[in-house]
């Protein structure tokens, strides 16, 4: 009885056993949560890197300047790393998409952009079709690889392509395979205790090529015992491939390397592209100081243009050439090298249209340097009263717009085959002149980019009929290829695309067609549609604006395409009437096309004292 009490005494009633039950059974509940759902998190972690196309954009690690070990410790360091280098790809974009207009919608088989002059140009990519996007790697031919990059980033490419030196890295570059294959084994050697040893090989491998690449670039900076550390490396992989590795693991460690490469290499090939943009975009140090150099002397200078002079300007039976600018040189070599090959130069007058900023350095210029018997006028268009034009707003030049328009080739079977071409047009400025000129019948207008090589008294010889715009026609482009541009239906489709550098204007019959009002109402309309910019506009309000009113000069007047072209034919060069350098690639900056500079440089005075002061090296 008493064991019997004893043993009542310490037994528990049957509800509280029941609770204790239901304690043990939610605390065990609770440990098999906590232990389910990081393995559930581990698990989509692990999915999500067995993607076919590797990590994920935000999960890629971007290569540093110096290369590290990714082991386990330095995981915080490479995210770090990948958030950096994200955000400057980032800012990358934004600061290219500056340099390129928006495509329209419903653009169709054309891809558009503007470049050249204005702060266009420098295209991310043009609309492409799904396959061209996704070819990648080494599945691309490098014709088609050429070809897109033209598509993306216009003539950056071609010029890279140019430069495109002997590789002297190319030990170097086999180190960085090596190392690269190191990684990839690394990871899954370590975790392998019976591979220590090995895996502290590798890693002191790893390490060394690693402070070695850090220092080096080219093959002549490598230190003298490489080929021993490279033997040393390969003997080492060799083992590594030997071993009873996890093939996912190594296979998503190549992923890994393979995508941070790859967005290594585009984030580099925009920031190159956009400095090259840059680079052509801006005035070289010499220009700039000869501008200054020339406004300041205009105030210490004094001089009054001679009455003979005024009367040239205004007299209808010279032959007046046109000429809209901001550079002083490139003006210069224009007028100078028309001058060169006149018949009658007392007959030449020009008229140079300029801005505020260059107006005084191109009126001292151009009353000190004389060419021939030929009369110069600058205007400064900001200063003219226009009655029909800007009664508000002031003036402003603009200069020749270019753009790089590129077309599916129809009679390919691959939607890869792209056709692309450049297009020079007139700007809002070029429809000011027969307001600027009332007293004029004809002129002729000339880009600054030009030099000329033939007497050109033949174009005012030139009977046009009803047309008003004498210029070289484009028939690898026809109206047909840009009708998702033009908002009227009403035009041939057969009907080519025109481009300036040189234009014989009749002025009288522009006045009657009343062409300006036509331009301007076309380039307000296309403003107010949604999808179009106002680079968009001017191609396509030019082209509408003189619709089968182009009168057609033969192919001999003119070469086009020394800005951007490498291999136009010399004899075409030698024979042709005007040399046109449209394009980035001007030959007044570094980046010109060597092989044409000389036929641009040789209408410079080497003599010149504003020249020699500024180190402008002709």
């Amino acid at each position: 009885m008493k064991g019997g009490g004893v043993s009542s005494s310490y037994s528990l009633p049957v509800p509280a056993k029941r609770r204790w039950k239901g304690l043990v059974i939610a605390v065990l509940a609770l440990v098999f949560l906590s232990m389910l759902v990081p393995l559930v998190f581990l698990l989509g972690l692990h999915s999500s890197f067995h993607s076919t196309t590797g990590y994920g954009s935000d999960q890629r690690n971007s290569a540093s300047n110096h290369v590290r070990v990714y082991d386990q410790q330095k995981t915080t360091t490479a995210h770090t790393t990948n958030q950096s280098k994200a955000d400057k790809s980032t800012r990358v974009d934004v600061i290219i998409r500056r340099f390129t207009p928006t495509l329209p919608k419903g653009f169709g088989n054309a891809s558009f952009k503007a470049t050249g002059n204005d702060t266009n140009g420098h295209g991310v990519q043009a609309d492409l079709p799904k396959r061209v996007k996704k070819a990648r790697g080494n599945t691309m031919a490098a014709d088609e690889s050429e070809m897109l990059c033209e598509l993306q980033f216009g003539s950056y490419c071609l010029w890279r392509r140019e430069q495109r030196e002997k590789m002297e890295d190319s030990v170097v570059k086999r180190m960085k395979d090596l190392l690269f294959v190191a990684r990839a084994y690394y990871p899954s050697i370590a975790k392998l205790p019976k591979f220590d040893k090995l895996s502290q090989e590798m890693k002191q491998n790893i390490q060394d090529f690693e402070r070695i690449l850090s220092e080096t670039t080219t093959d002549k900076d490598l230190p003298p015992q490489n080929k021993q550390k490279i033997t040393m490396m390969e003997a080492t992989i060799a083992k590594a491939k030997s071993c009873p590795v996890d093939c996912n693991n190594v296979d998503k460690k190549f992923r890994q390397l393979a995508d941070m490469t790859e967005d290594e290499a585009n984030f580099h090939m925009k920031q190159s592209a956009f400095l090259y943009k840059l680079a052509v975009q801006t005035m070289p140090k010499s220009l700039h100081c000869l501008s200054m150099r020339l406004t300041v002397e205009y105030f210490r200078s004094s001089f009054d243009i001679e009455d003979k002079l005024l009367e040239k300007f205004v007299n209808r039976g010279l032959y007046h050439y046109v000429i809209f600018s901001k550079n002083v040189l490139a003006s210069s070599v224009a007028i100078n090298s028309t001058v060169a090959h006149a018949k009658e130069s007392e007959k030449l007058v020009f008229h140079l249209l300029t801005d505020k900023e260059n107006f005084f350095a191109m009126k001292l210029w151009f009353f000190r340097n004389k060419y021939g018997d030929a009369a110069v006028q600058v205007l400064n268009i900001e200063d003219l009263k226009l009655y029909n034009h800007h009664k508000v707003a002031p003036l402003h030049l603009s200069l020749p717009e270019e753009f790089r328009v590129s077309f599916r080739r129809v009679d390919k079977l691959s939607s890869t085959q792209f056709r692309t071409q450049y297009i020079s047009m007139f700007s809002e400025s070029f429809f000011l002149l027969p307001e600027i000129f009332q007293s004029l019948e004809k002129v002729v207008v000339l880009s600054d980019d030009v030099i000329v090589q033939r007497d050109l008294s033949a174009l005012w010889n030139l009977d046009m009929g009803e047309k008003v715009n004498g210029a070289v026609q484009l028939c690898t482009v026809k109206l047909f290829d840009l009708k998702s541009y033009l908002l009227s239906s009403k035009f041939d489709e057969n009907s080519c695309a025109w481009t300036s550098g040189v234009n014989i204007i009749d002025l009288s019959r522009w006045k009657v067609q009343n062409l300006t009002e036509t331009y301007q109402r076309l380039v307000h309309e296309l403003k107010k549609d949604e999808g179009l910019l106002s680079e968009s506009s001017t191609l396509s309000a030019g082209l509408m604006t003189f619709e089968g009113l182009v009168y057609g000069l033969e192919d001999s007047w003119i070469v086009s395409g020394l800005g951007y072209n490498y291999g136009l034919n010399s004899e075409e060069l030698g024979t042709a009437a005007i040399l046109h350098f449209d394009g980035s690639m001007k030959p007044w900056l570094d980046l010109g096309i060597p092989r044409y500079k000389s036929y641009w440089r040789k209408f410079l005075d080497p003599q010149n004292q504003f020249l020699s002061d500024c180190n402008v090296s002709p």
